[in-house]
């Protein structure tokens, strides 16, 4: 046990059990549930967009690990607004894990090239609120997939609009703060990529299909969705 594990111990988010952020208990307990097509939000077989819903700059999937949800929740909660950044290396394991046992699509399509074409990012954060709040929670999940999956992480969109908080808003309102709040980043090139977009929920989708609409026209071939929670 290191210093900082003696003087602040780490306790289960569900049960408040000491040892881990997450013990094998409520891991067995977080709610999977029918992965969807990210256009239509109707059940969809690996999280792919259906055929009649795909878009010239449309997402060409979503997976999620779990619903938003009892120890989901709690964990993205903290790990937003309590600063518990550790706290992802746990989420990010646990996600590794389910897609070492169910080996999901958006595996299968990285597998395909040993994820030669594929890179990851994050959604970004205005600077003023990265710089209060010391670190993007999207961005270190991102990166810590990209290493466990030895892909490149590439910031490769800029926030350039300091939008309300989506969450204090009705589904209409968020599609209509979030639209041109991002463009590509200087130096971005995604013409021989395809993205794994990675963000920590997905609740109405108007974050990641805003970012996706500027990666595609970025000329990214496909973009995936990757989130903790839905």
């Amino acid at each position: 046990m290191n210093l900082l594990d003696f003087l602040f111990p780490k306790t289960c988010i569900g049960c408040n059990k000491f040892g881990s952020y997450f013990c094998d208990n409520c891991v067995s307990e977080i709610k999977q549930s029918e992965l969807v097509c990210p256009f239509c939000e109707r059940a969809s077989l690996g999280g792919a967009v259906h055929p009649v819903c795909k878009r010239k700059y449309g997402l060409d999937g979503l997976w999620s690990l779990g619903i938003y949800q009892g120890s989901l929740r709690k964990s993205i909660q903290k790990l937003k607004y309590k600063w518990v950044s550790e706290m992802a290396k746990d989420l990010v394991n646990i996600t590794l894990t389910y897609w070492a046992l169910n080996s999901p699509i958006i595996l299968d399509e990285v597998k395909k090239d040993q994820g030669k074409s594929w890179v990851v990012t994050s959604v970004p954060l205005y600077p003023s609120r990265q710089k209060w709040r010391g670190f993007n929670q999207s961005e270190l999940l991102a990166r810590l997939f990209a290493a466990k999956l030895g892909l490149k992480y590439e910031n490769t969109l800029k926030r350039i609009r300091n939008t309300k908080p989506q969450m204090k808003l009705l589904s209409p309102e968020r599609k209509q703060n979030i639209k041109n709040a991002f463009v590509l980043a200087p130096n971005s090139s995604l013409i021989t990529h395809n993205v794994l977009l990675v963000d920590d929920v997905w609740t109405t989708g108007s974050t990641l299909k805003e970012c996706c609409y500027q990666l595609k026209r970025g000329k990214a071939k496909k973009v995936w969705a990757l989130t903790i929670a839905r």
